[in-house]
């Protein structure tokens, strides 16, 4: 199975097409659609570049994945849907992402939190084939409750969940997130895998400036990962992660990202003058 790789610096975020060379099938995770805040401009230059790859290659976008309701970028599934016909998947627990975030934006009371916003709801374990490509869903929440990661032959993409072994893992401070359970989803889930499996990791923040990587092993992660190694007890871990978690900024696309995400995707739908309109809750300081 192939495997390429495309960067937004603007967010830090990989997007992978994985591809079977023999039929040509691929499947997508993590696309992209670009957001300028301070304009509220909105592009499809990085969903061009995955179909610019697409059509260079021959290929079939059979599904898009995400690996959970990302809060630092739009997700560009829909804009790949469109363009393509290809269903957008994620974890099953979206459900509960959506039933919070629908309180935190005030949404109208008709917005689902079923999830059916989604074309396929995955649990932990279950498997999709997309064409000849056989992608399984594993559970890893701890960043948030729906974070999947999808292993694919002999490759895993790991999301918010585990990043390169010189960066470690993601924060677990977003409301739901819970570093003990992003420790067994590391330690106990992805680290069972086998130790020669490629880990292709969701962001990549280039710590001390180093180039860009994104493809690790289970093995490199497991001997080491700067946060999380098989060695690391567990109160270690969840002491270190909460003491840095609480250092942390918010991310600079927070609100307008999960806004559109727990809709898989989709922009608000316009108002009376035809303009589509992003919420920005006001919190008081705190005392």
């Amino acid at each position: 199975m192939n495997v390429h790789a495309l960067y937004d610096a603007r967010t830090f975020t990989l997007t992978y097409v994985v591809w079977d060379p023999t039929t040509h099938d691929a499947v997508v995770i993590d696309p992209v659609l670009d957001f300028d805040p301070a304009s509220g401009r909105i592009w499809e230059e990085s969903v061009d570049a995955v179909t610019a790859f697409l059509q260079a290659e021959g290929l079939t976008l059979r599904w898009i994945f995400e690996t959970h309701a990302h809060a630092d970028h739009l997700s560009g599934s829909q804009a790949l849907k469109r363009r393509h016909g290809a269903g957008v998947a994620i974890g099953a627990r979206i459900q509960e992402v959506q039933s919070i975030f629908k309180g935190v934006f005030d949404l109208d009371p008709s917005f689902p939190t079923d999830g059916s916003q989604f074309d396929r709801l995955l649990q932990d374990g279950e498997t999709l084939q997309a064409g000849s490509i056989t992608v399984r869903a594993i559970s890893t929440p701890g960043h948030t409750p729906a974070c999947l990661s999808y292993v694919i032959d002999d490759a895993v993409f790991t999301g918010d969940a585990l990043f390169m072994p010189d960066y470690g893992v993601g924060r677990c401070d977003f409301p739901a997130g819970s570093a003990e359970t992003l420790y067994r989803s590391v330690h106990d889930g992805l680290y069972a895998l086998p130790d020669s499996t490629r880990v292709f990791v969701g962001h990549d923040y280039q710590p001390g400036g180093r180039d860009l990587a994104f493809e690790t092993t289970i093995g490199a992660s497991k001997t080491g990962n700067v946060q999380l190694k098989e060695s690391t007890p567990s109160e270690d871990f969840v002491a270190f992660r909460t003491a840095r978690d609480k250092t942390l900024a918010a991310p600079r696309l927070l609100f307008p990202s999960v806004q559109v995400n727990i809709d898989a995707g989709h922009l608000p739908a316009p108002g009376k003058n035809g303009v589509s309109y992003l919420k920005t809750p006001l919190r008081p300081p705190k005392v």
